[in-house]
């Protein structure tokens, strides 16, 4: 009996076996497959009951079981998420042997650098032993003869040009002639050693990296070079670089004057190109250059371009007043393609900027070749990833717009800023007479095509529209990184903007939302809310709406109040692109907001100079417009003072637009003045403030609060701290004075007190200087900073917890943790320490806070 229960159960078992396998291998017709594939485009993961109701409205899938069902979809999905990774890593996989390539022909364009270095290195020591054992006065004279000779006879730098100094260079085959010698200088410098590159810190190349970025040490004027990968074809790469206006933010005007074709299939431009000035204190630039595209026999594309010079032969270029002649120095771009797909890039750029011409103090703009390959070569490289990765779909836009048409916005904005620095005469700018004080300059511009010409704008039509007026301002500024500067403009906008408006600008602005940069803060109740609309690959550019909530002119307009929106960009506010040009430029928009809506920029731009070693320094924070003198003497500025001894300087240019009546045009004059002047103040202020570097120890700095209630809240500090946790918070000698102030102010921790109330309306009152810079704010900012926004969600509910045993014992030890500045960088911290603050009559007076040890992640 007990053998024949053991059969039947292994015949069940084997039975049971059988179904399972037949239940796990299932053959799909094609017909049901195609079904599937239906359902699985439609819906990936589809419940059981979508899978019961595909079984009723298909009958060809009714002989298969829902569970079997089930198994496909995991199983189709599990196909889609390989094919997806072997995707991502056949693409990765192309992109690191291209960089592996890359790298490999860098290592020997340096191994030939270095060989060159190491020769000209045993040739200098030769020459210097051999003169070093001459010791009569015959020998070292034929050193000098030798020497002379060698300058009487040099080595020919063109040797076709020098060869045949009668060619004709207006003819085809003069310009042919150029256009080789041209590409022959740019492929030297491209991909050999005829400049000494020196790599930029911080750029390291890998496959997601924008390249490998170069500038140029000991050569004639400025040069950068850059070499990257990108994932378009080499034509589209070169229709994009060679459309200059696209991304070259300093680019005025291109004009491609003529067009001549070459017998290799190449094409000869004479092309025509202005650039803006960055500051109002520099003259713009114009080129005349010869441009020359070509394919190599690899199957590389070349576009080389040069300036065409008088000793050339050339013919003569267009003239502009107010423009000063540049030279560009063979430069251009060489583009090969990659196996698979996708292109290799090497840029050049090499410029004389004749700097001379500029003021001593801005010079360091015009020389300096790191500033070249930020604002130019590094721009090129990164507006074709941004566009290769936009095309695609790699990068996802709020607001519902193409990505292209907000590229089109940025580009608009600093257009329109770059206008109002410069001013330019054939745009029909005018200087506006002053007031005797050359602080702030005017300029007025009636032309009815300069509010960008819009098809869908009225406002220029209307009989009473007198046109735009323009105030700029430009100042030095000492110890202030311009990416903190520009950040904090951004995120307090308060701190600059709090100005009375007078009653034309709140009339005007009921009739256009485009008569004022930026109304009056203390009208917005609710502040400003920054929404995103699009940044670049590399978080170098944000664009972004600002919305002012709440806008009110009057108590008897409040009930008609509305938003106010704003149009931003903010680019260089990353700290971790050190030495880059910063700016914040917003115009005043609509809620319609259409992509061809009228812009009047407004805004600031924060440009850094190389830091001087010699002499002292500039005064901290000065008006340039009246100190600067053009010329080899340079600027001078009356009691210079370095407080800091310090060297990091950089120029911010200030320029705000407004529209006008023509009845109206001296009192809006007036009002742009003050205007401008009173930003000029408050930024001042807040460049002191912000400052990372500290004066000297026996110094009080201009934000220590002096006052008789700030000496008294830091002798209570102290004395609280002592009488709850038993130890000294400071050692002191003396508390006479305001010397516990100036100890509590200097003190390396982070130390700032906020009221007792432990909810959302509790608000910091004090902080010494290590906690505002940890908050990243001032003191007038401080009191609109709540305690719960720079904490997460563990600290509050730690400190809650905490709370009671903080009011009966009086403090309260913290774990390390994190939080958050104003500006919304995340920090560290090894611990915190929360201690009840008593006044001289024992009563509570606010809660004080000392975070140890704190840093930026």
């Amino acid at each position: 009996m007990a053998l024949l229960m053991h059969r039947e159960s292994n015949s069940c078992g084997s039975n049971s076996k059988q179904q399972m396998d037949a239940s796990k291998y299932v053959r799909y017709t094609p017909e049901q497959v195609e079904a599937l594939e239906r359902v699985y485009a439609e819906c990936p993961k589809p419940t059981s009951l979508r899978r019961q109701q595909l079984i009723r409205e298909c009958p060809i899938l009714s002989n298969i079981e829902p569970k079997q069902i089930k198994v496909w979809f995991q199983n189709r999905r599990c196909r889609e998420k390989q094919r997806k990774e072997s995707s991502r890593l056949q693409t990765v996989n192309r992109k690191l042997s291209a960089m592996n390539k890359l790298l490999m022909e860098e290592n020997d364009r340096l191994q030939k650098q270095v060989s060159q270095l190491v020769y000209e290195n045993g040739y200098m020591r030769q020459q210097l032993h051999t003169v070093s054992a001459t010791t009569t006065d015959t020998s070292c004279e034929s050193v000098v003869m030798s020497g002379q000779q060698q300058q009487k006879n040099p080595t020919p730098q063109h040797p076709e040009r020098d060869a045949n100094p009668a060619r004709d260079a207006n003819s085809p085959a003069g310009l042919l002639a150029i256009a080789e010698e041209t590409l022959a200088e740019f492929l030297g410098k491209a991909t050999g050693t005829a400049v000494d590159w020196v790599q930029m810190i911080g750029m390291k190349p890998g496959p997601d990296s924008i390249g490998i970025v170069a500038v140029s040490r000991n050569c004639s004027g400025v040069a950068a070079r850059a070499c990257g990968l990108v994932s378009l074809e080499p034509s589209k790469v070169a229709e994009i670089l060679k459309d200059r206006l696209s991304w070259f933010r300093e680019c005025r005007c291109l004009d491609v004057v003529s067009v001549i074709p070459t017998g290799n299939g190449g094409t000869i431009e004479l092309v025509y190109m202005q650039t803006y000035a960055p500051t109002t204190l520099a003259s713009p630039r114009d080129f005349w250059t010869l441009r020359y595209t070509t394919s190599l026999e690899d199957g590389s594309l070349v576009i080389c371009e040069r300036s065409l010079t008088s000793s050339s032969g050339a013919p003569t270029g267009p003239t502009a007043p107010c423009f000063v002649r540049a030279e560009m120095l063979p430069s251009g771009y060489l583009i090969r393609p990659c196996e698979g797909g996708g292109s290799i890039i090497h840029i050049v750029d090499h410029f004389d900027l004749d700097a001379w011409s500029v003021p001593e103090v801005l010079r360091p703009l015009y020389e300096s070749s790191k500033i070249l390959a930020q604002k130019m070569t590094m721009a090129a490289l990164q507006h074709i990833r941004q566009i290769a990765q936009e095309t695609n779909g790699e990068i996802q836009c709020s607001g519902g717009r193409q990505p292209a048409v907000l590229r089109a916005l940025s580009q608009r904005l600093c257009r329109g800023f770059n206008d109002a620095i410069n001013g330019f005469v054939d745009d029909g700018w005018s200087i506006l007479g002053g007031d005797g004080v050359e602080d702030v300059t005017i300029a007025i511009n009636s032309s009815p095509g300069k509010f960008l010409g819009s098809q869908h704008n009225t406002l220029s039509m209307l009989p009473s529209f007198g046109g735009v007026l323009c105030a700029r301002a430009s100042m030095l500024l000492q110890n202030v990184p311009p990416a903190l500067l520009v950040r904090f403009l951004r995120e307090h906008r308060s701190e600059w903007a709090d100005y009375e408006i007078d009653a034309y600008s709140a009339a005007s602005l009921k009739a256009s939302p485009y008569a004022v940069p930026c109304a009056r803060l203390s009208g917005f109740p609710g502040g400003q809310v920054i929404l995103p609309l699009a940044q670049t690959v590399e978080h170098e550019e944000f664009l972004e709406v600002v919305r002012l909530e709440g806008h009110a002119f009057s108590p008897e307009d409040i009930a008609l109040s509305r938003d106010m929106y704003l149009l931003q960009l903010a680019s260089g506010v990353d700290e971790s692109t050190s030495g880059a040009c910063a700016q914040l430029v917003f115009a005043p928009i609509d809620e319609s907001f259409g992509d061809d809506a009228p812009l009047l920029p407004s805004g600031f731009r924060v440009i850094p100079l190389d830091a001087k070693t010699e002499g002292a320094g500039a005064t901290r924070t000065l008006d340039l417009a009246s100190t600067l003198e053009v010329g080899p003497g340079g600027a001078r500025t009356a009691g210079e003072v370095d407080l800091c001894n310090q060297n990091l300087r950089s120029v911010l240019t200030i320029a705000f637009q407004f529209t006008f009546e023509n009845h109206y045009q001296d009192t809006v004059a007036a009002m742009a003045r003050r205007y401008v002047r009173s930003i000029v103040s408050s930024v001042q202020r807040v460049a002191m403030a912000i400052s990372p570097s500290r004066l000297s120890s026996h110094m009080v700095p201009k934000t220590l609060p002096g006052s008789p209630e700030a000496v008294s809240l830091a002798r209570w500090i102290c004395r609280s701290y002592r009488m709850h946790t038993g130890g000294e918070f400071l050692q002191i000698d003396s508390e006479a004075g305001d010397a516990v102030l100036k100890q509590l102010w200097h003190h390396s921790d982070a130390i700032m007190c906020c009221s007792v109330k432990m909810n959302a309306s509790a608000v910091f009152t004090f902080a010494n200087q290590a906690g505002l810079d940890m908050l990243e704010t001032t003191l007038v900012a401080l009191q609109d900073i709540m305690l719960e926004r720079i904490l997460d969600e563990t600290g509050r509910k730690l400190l809650l917890s905490e709370f009671s045993k903080i009011m009966q014992q009086g403090f309260a030890y913290l774990p390390a943790g994190v939080c958050v500045s104003s500006m919304g960088r995340p920090i560290t911290y090894e611990q915190a320490i929360a201690w009840k603050v008593l006044n001289d009559d024992e009563s509570n007076h606010c809660l004080a806070f000392m975070f140890v040890n704190w840093s930026f992640i």
